[in-house]
């Protein structure tokens, strides 16, 4: 089972993510919502769509930026609607 942990802290965990590019998105509600603070930073991918981030916070450590989503993705990448993703030293174990 994916696990994803940062800064010896578990953030999220399922048995159910899409993985694409080597990236576990996790559904929302497998994810520590309190661990998560949005962000205005966006990106943009030619087949993925706009991605939003959140930085993750764990006691007073902050990553920003460390969690990104597609809340509308393009076609080809439907099934990550909504999903979350990590990196920036958040470590995924797929168990």
């Amino acid at each position: 089972m994916p696990i994803a942990t940062w800064n010896a802290t578990e953030i999220a965990r399922s048995d159910n993510t899409v993985v694409v590019e080597g990236n576990h998105y996790f559904a929302p509600d497998a994810v520590d919502a309190a661990r998560l603070r949005p962000s205005i930073h966006t990106t943009s991918c030619p087949w993925k769509g706009t991605a939003h981030y959140h930085d993750l916070v764990v006691c007073d450590a902050v990553t920003a930026n460390a969690a990104w989503y597609y809340p509308e993705p393009k076609e080809a990448a439907a099934a990550i609607r909504g999903r979350i993703a990590f990196w920036k030293g958040v470590q995924v174990d797929s168990g």
